[in-house]
């Protein structure tokens, strides 16, 4: 007869394999979607297009054709990708522009197929336009719904990612687990073996007591069949690594060396192999070679075209300026660029004084420095035109983050942790804290410490896109020109 304990254990041993079952479905589950979704988008592309141009729903069959090949495309792209692993569900971080990317990788396919095959001429380019533009919002969100859901179940139980036996001394495998929490991670922690072969009774026969630890070790995890196991023990233990290691090599299961708390600090730690040479890669450069290019050439290209359109508007403020106050119409100031390189930053002159030196009393509300035209010039963000000059020169981009003058610099480097991480990019025109609203006067630390960390996150996710973003905002969001003064 069972006790109570044993249907309990039969109970969360039913629940475990449901959830442990779930995972191999994941990939098929959210291919399907996905080719739902583009499937649905591509009908009422099709249906709406030709009601509102034709009266009618237009041909079945070639809608029917237009969108089997642009979902085909669409998830092949995706398994080709590795997109559909459970381990890409875990968070709804980086699934926008992951669906993005894709989608634009399946329009272009789409149209070299039908350009190759001699068929662009079957399919109306206004559906195929209009299948595009309302893909991109639909196909993200569908896609940050489904990690969400997978996400929540993973975190609930309902889905399991791994199971994982862990191995170590007590006290680096609670460290592991309350700092990664790894139920969180659809995790399944299913059993546990702590290593006592530097415990004070047994110190006479390390060696002894650990193999012994270890034997018990493997025989349970054998035993328990898990996915993976970590050993979590300092980096530095190489010889109990060692010895862990080749415990569970027999075993059916991947081997996983526990993060040092070092890891935690960074988001993408990469292991990066160069010969026989293997090293734990924790930062890269901020932009790679293709990007660096991409950005420079977009910044010539933009900041050439603009300074050509807005000459007019220049010419009128610099008017303006000699007309309202003595003095240059421009205000040259010392500021630090990419690796902290020293130029001169251009602005209309806004103020009654140019400071350049050791101490520069920052502008505050309703200072008496200002100029008339002045505030209006820094109201709208005018004042920063000419940097324009800057950009072109490649001292600095159109986005970045916002370059201070190199008093403020080195007050805030000794406050504020990795505050020079922000020349790891050029400086730019306008930035991630800027459209958020975060400009003005810096007349506290935190207020400082806040922008700098826009400026870091800006750096750890750049992207053309995020550049573009940034740049519409700049112009037509409320939220770019608050605090302005």
């Amino acid at each position: 007869m069972m006790s109570v304990n044993d249907l309990n254990y039969a109970a969360a041993t039913a629940a475990d394999d449901r959830a442990n079952a779930w995972r191999h479905w994941i990939g098929l589950v959210t291919a399907l979607t996905d080719a739902v979704v583009v499937l649905t988008i591509v009908s009422l592309a099709s249906v709406v297009y030709h009601l509102q141009v034709y009266g009618h729903f237009g041909d079945v069959r070639i809608t029917r054709e237009l969108a089997m090949m642009i979902a085909a495309i669409f998830v092949f792209t995706n398994v080709m990708r590795g997109r559909y692993q459970l381990s890409h569900y875990l968070s709804t971080k980086g699934q926008i522009a992951s669906a993005f990317t894709v989608w634009n990788i399946t329009m272009v396919a789409f149209i070299a197929v039908a350009f190759l095959a001699k068929i662009v001429d079957h399919y109306s380019r206004a559906v195929v336009l209009v299948t595009y533009l309302s893909g991109i919002p639909l196909i993200t969100l569908a896609r940050a719904g489904i990690a969400r859901i997978i996400s929540v179940a993973s975190k609930t139980g309902h889905i399991t990612t791994e199971r994982v036996f862990l191995i170590g001394r007590e006290p680096d495998v609670m460290s592991f687990v309350s700092r990664h929490q790894p139920w969180n991670m659809g995790f399944a922690i299913i059993d546990v073996a702590f290593l006592h072969s530097n415990d004070a009774r047994r110190i006479n026969d390390p060696i002894a007591a650990l193999k012994a630890d270890l034997a018990t070790a493997a025989a349970r995890c054998r035993q328990m069949r898990p996915d993976a196991v970590f050993i979590a023990l300092p980096w530095s233990d190489q010889e109990t690594i060692d010895a862990c290691i080749d415990a569970f090599m027999n075993l059916p299961v991947a081997i996983h060396l526990a993060p040092e708390r070092i890891m935690d600090r960074f988001d993408s730690p990469h292991i990066v192999r160069i010969g026989s040479l293997a090293s734990l890669r924790l930062t890269r450069p901020a932009l790679s070679a293709a990007a660096i290019v991409a950005k420079r050439g977009f910044d010539i290209v933009a900041a050439s075209t603009i300074l050509v359109l807005a000459m007019p508007v220049l010419l009128i403020i610099a008017g303006l300026i000699r007309l309202d106050t003595r003095g240059p119409v421009l205000f040259l100031q010392r500021r630090y660029g990419f690796n902290q390189q020293p130029f001169r930053i251009f602005k209309f002159r806004t103020m009654t004084t140019t400071d350049d030196g050791d101490v520069i009393r920052q502008a505050t509300r309703n200072d008496p420095r200002i100029t008339r035209i002045g505030r209006i010039l820094r109201r709208y963000n005018l004042d920063e035109l000419p940097q324009l000059l800057n950009v072109v020169a490649g001292q600095m981009s159109l986005v970045g983050p916002r370059p201070h003058a190199l008093a403020h610099d080195h007050a805030f480097q000794r406050k504020i942790a990795l505050y020079a991480r922000r020349h790891n990019v050029k400086p730019g025109i306008t930035g991630w804290a800027q459209v958020n609203g975060l400009r003005g006067e810096t007349d506290t630390d935190e207020k400082m410490a806040r922008r700098v960390a826009f400026d870091h996150w800006y750096i750890d996710n750049w992207s053309f896109w995020l550049d573009l973003g940034i740049l519409l905002r700049t112009v037509f969001s409320a939220r770019a020109y608050l605090n302005a003064k």
